[in-house]
């Protein structure tokens, strides 16, 4: 019986930090979008700011010398892979933690409906229901949204990154026909 009830108040004192938790990701999803729909944007014009980077970085870290300018590329190519591989990395958390925040904030207050049920409190089960209910949609939507945005992102990035190690090749073989 003690572990019964040590668990229901556990799972009491996690319910406002879940629901804080969910709104915080869809705040995060919101602003995601908006980021992702202006790089959409500036995708269709031409614009493709890591790419342009690293091409830059590539062209400034040459210095004439072959086996250093290797290196320099390689540290440039890899730092690029990194950068997109990091960037990418909030919208798989949000891939996976809407949703395990929608169920929790769902599984939480099924057992007060469970509660209002047996009393025969419908007020209680009807309001508690609800509130489980939207949370699963909210944190399916969460979760649903981020990987639309993550698929086509990692898209972009493996594009991005061709470019760049294309580059890279002709700017190795640029400095070994100058030699």
């Amino acid at each position: 019986m003690w572990a019964k009830d040590a668990l229901a108040a556990i799972s009491d004192l996690l319910f406002l930090p879940v629901v804080i938790g969910l709104l915080g990701v869809v705040a995060w999803t919101a602003l995601a979008t908006g980021l992702f729909v202006r790089s959409y944007v500036g995708r269709l014009r031409g614009r493709r700011p890591a790419r342009d980077r690293y091409r830059a970085a590539i062209d400034s870290g040459l210095t004439g010398n072959a086996h250093d300018d290797e290196l320099a590329i390689e540290e440039v190519v890899a730092r690029a892979e990194s950068d997109a591989a990091r960037s990418l990395n909030t919208v798989r958390f949000a891939i996976r933690v809407g949703p395990s925040l929608g169920l929790m904030g769902t599984l939480i207050p099924m057992a007060t409906a469970l509660s209002g049920l047996a009393k025969g409190d419908l007020q209680m089960l009807a309001s508690n229901m609800v509130i489980a209910f939207s949370s699963t949609v909210v944190g399916l939507a969460v979760g649903v949204v981020a990987y639309l945005i993550a698929m086509v992102r990692e898209g972009w990035a493996r594009s991005d990154l061709d470019a760049v190690r294309f580059h890279a090749e002709r700017a190795l073989r640029r400095e070994e026909d100058k030699a």
